[in-house]
């Protein structure tokens, strides 16, 4: 985490630090020696890089006079040696050549980090009379370049205080120091190894004691009775008595952060427009009228909870990238391990043929060797890049985890959005096939000792290292093959001990019906999901594995049969913007007067199929559908009102089923809260029918429906429903109610 704590400039721990418009950090006085002054009237900076809430500097109607750089720097310096130049200071430390009016990187010096750093300029004569002049009359203005995304930011009357104080970063920089001060300090009268920490000084001795070295070599009582025991020393600039200066919460004690605007009045809202924290008074003046502006605690566990979120994703690629680093590690030990063993079956090879061969052995000894150190520098290279990939999420993370424990709401909007990226960004660099060796461990060498004598000379490596023949049959691991509603897992391996390579596999599965097999999937996996087969079906399935000399053997056939009955939840991913699913996706309401669509996980084209619906809460008359439709549904309208679905919908009176915006065989029986709708998807036969409260609602709604279904929903508002699957279909069910005329 400490190199999230240095300053890009000095290369040391943060003093003071500010945050630039482009959301990173600098020191106070590293931001005063890289500020540049330029003419005004030649600056292009465009609106968006001027500190945030100020406008853009106006271009000078008047030229430059001559050492009017050199004369901001005398009166930089007069200022400061008075004690009241503060701002002045903030705006400008470094100034142009006194030529041109303009910053120049030549010469120039280096800060650890490599940010170039302009030399200041001394003074000319006559700069006094310069700096004497009143304040803002020069036509120069003052500008600063970030070190590290190079974007520059234009400085207004207030200089670098319009940038706003990192205080976030600043307690967590001093809480780090204290830790490292405190861990630093350790018992200097221990026998134990390594000593214990350090709970006492004593100032007269200028020791320091751990507790039990205290008790047993400096008692309060005799000659030490007098002699003052204080806390061990914290870091520089820590308070006395090792406290923590400020860097307790906003609960523990610490002043509360002010508007910078308006000394007496605290941070309270949260402009979202401006993403600046600001005052009662500051929207009392109007500033912020038009603008979106939020409760500073509400937004400050939104941003909280982003980032807290955004992390896991880091985390657990960093798990991953831990594992990967151990697999490279085995990996370089099988390499070196497989290597030698190359080379002695290589020697053996080569002293078993005559003198002839001894100059081709050093050649081929030499192919190995080069084979094994490219490996080896493969796979360095990898662990290198992944270490240090790893060492830079590692110390993300912990600098984010110990922002979020900041209780500063202020202070942390000041950088959530700026983390927020970061955090993504780093979790988009582990793409795919990053943590994946690029080498593998095996040689594919072997010497081929038939040729003839006059041969020798032309002896090479073959590619394979056994003779290639099509690989054995594949053995399936019915322990790890399983069914999950409509869709099955099938695992397999090769047998021990075989040397044959595999380049692939070919899984083949029936059409549930003792039909024809047909491929559904080819690659490198023994493991394989299939997704979209039938409810209540017989599945056969068998795999081969294949390499360059041809396909090898069917494996056994296993047997798999699907569920009987459907389980499914509605569908957070395919509903409309305004369906709100709880109860782990099967309940559902809408926040719109208006209906909208929600489908549910699974997927019918055969069989028979019931589910039902029960109304949790019904206001104001409304009139849920509920049927079936096509993936394609359009969700922003009542279900039925285009031609892929097929619904019913009902008020608190009667139903109505409709299709294409097609209303029909309206029947008597509504709903109300606590009924039960329930929806029989026959493909068999080919209908659709609906229940009230167990009571059919007409005949069967719809016929000669074929394809491929998906149950469906539309409500609004006052409706809120809550599904039921894996129900078994109705054996004996009422009456139906014969529609009105």
């Amino acid at each position: 985490m400490e190199e999230e704590l240095k300053c890009p400039v000095c290369g040391s721990l943060f003093r003071e630090p500010i945050i630039l418009p482009c959301s990173h950090n600098v020191c106070l006085p590293c931001a005063r020696t890289i500020a540049v002054q330029t003419p005004e009237s030649e600056q292009h900076l465009p609106p968006l890089l001027h500190p945030r809430g100020t406008a853009p500097p106006a271009a000078a109607t008047a030229a430059p006079g001559p050492g009017a750089a050199a004369g901001s720097a005398a009166c930089l310096d007069s200022e400061c040696a008075a004690g009241g130049g503060g701002d002045h200071a903030d705006k400008l430390s470094l100034h142009s050549e006194t030529d041109s009016g303009y910053g120049s990187y030549t010469p120039s010096l280096k800060s650890p980090n490599g940010v170039r750093v302009l030399p200041l300029v001394p003074a000319p004569p006559g700069a006094a009379a310069a700096a004497a002049a009143p304040r803002g009359a020069g036509p120069t203005s003052s500008s600063l370049t970030c070190p590290q995304c190079h974007r520059s930011a234009s400085l207004d009357q207030r200089g670098l205080r319009g940038f706003q104080r990192n205080r976030l970063l600043e307690a967590i920089v001093q809480r780090y120091q204290q830790g490292r001060a405190a861990a630093a300090a350790k018992c200097q009268l221990c026998d134990r190894s390594p000593p214990e920490p350090a709970a006492v000084l004593c100032e007269q001795c200028e020791v320091l004691y751990c507790a039990a070295c205290q008790l047993r070599c400096h008692p309060a009582r005799g000659p030490f009775a007098k002699h003052r025991l204080v806390p061990p020393p914290g870091p520089p600039g820590a308070p006395a008595g090792g406290g923590d200066g400020g860097g307790k919460g906003a609960g523990g004690g610490r002043k509360l952060p002010t508007c910078a605007e308006h000394d007496l009045e605290n941070y309270s809202m949260y402009c979202v427009s401006c993403r600046s924290p600001v005052c009662y008074q500051c929207l009392e003046e109007g500033k912020h009228g038009k603008h979106d502006v939020k409760a500073l605690g509400a937004m400050w566990k939104q941003h909280k909870a982003q980032l807290s979120q955004a992390l896991n994703g880091v985390s657990d690629k960093a798990k991953e990238a831990k594992e990967f680093l151990v697999q490279l590690k085995n990996l370089l030990q099988q390499i070196q391990e497989n290597g030698l063993d190359y080379e002695a079956c290589l020697v053996a090879q080569c002293d078993a043929l005559v003198d002839a061969l001894t100059r081709q052995k050093a050649k081929l000894l030499t192919k190995v060797t080069k084979e094994r150190e490219h490996k080896l520098k493969v796979v360095w290279d990898q662990i290198n890049h992944c270490t240090l990939k790893l060492r830079q999420s590692t110390g993300l993370m912990e600098y984010c985890l110990e922002v979020i424990k900041e209780n500063d709401p202020s202070g942390f909007l000041q950088i959530s959005d700026a983390l927020i990226k970061r955090v993504q960004v780093s979790q988009e660099q582990w793409v795919k096939g990053a943590l994946e060796p690029k080498v593998s461990a095996e040689f594919d060498l072997t010497l081929d000792s038939e040729p003839l004598l006059q041969s020798i000379h032309q002896l090479d490596f073959i590619q394979m290292k056994f003779s290639v023949t099509v690989p054995p049959v594949p053995l399936l691991q019915l322990e790890k093959c399983c069914t999950r509603n409509n869709s099955v897992t099938l695992a397999w391996r090769m047998p021990p001990l075989s040397h044959n390579p595999v380049e692939g596999y070919i899984l083949e599965l029936d059409d549930g019906d003792g039909g024809q097999f047909r491929e559904v999937y080819v690659g490198k996996e023994t493991l394989c999901t299939i997704d979209g087969l039938h409810f209540n079906s017989t599945y056969n399935a068998r795999v081969k594995a294949f390499n360059s000399s041809g396909v090898g053997p069917y494996s056994k056939t296993v047997i798999l049969q699907t569920s009987d009955v459907a389980w499914f939840t509605f569908d957070p991913s395919s509903a409309h913007r305004d369906i709100v699913l709880s109860n782990d996706n099967q309940t559902a309401t809408c926040n719109s007067y208006d209906d909208r669509v929600v489908l549910g996980t699974a997927a019918f084209s055969k069989g028979v199929h019931y589910w039902e619906l029960h109304v949790d809460r019904y206001d104001n008359h409304p009139d849920p559908a509920f049927g079936i439709a096509r993936i394609n549904v359009i969700k922003d309208m009542m279900l039925g009102k285009d031609d892929k679905a097929w619904a019913m919908y009902v008020d608190n009176n009667r139903s109505w089923f409709m299709h294409c915006n097609s209303h029909t065989n309206r029947t008597e029986g509504g709903v109300s809260k606590g009924a039960t709708v329930g929806v029989l998807l026959d493909l068999n036969k080919h209908n659709l029918t609906f229940y009230i409260n167990g009571q059919q609602q007409g005949p069967p709604a719809f016929e000669n429906i074929e394809g491929v279904f998906m149950p469906a929903l539309s409500l609004n508002r006052n409706v809120q429903v809550t599904l039921h699957t894996g129900l078994e279909v109705p054996q004996c069910v009422k009456q139906p109610k014969l529609p009105n005329n």
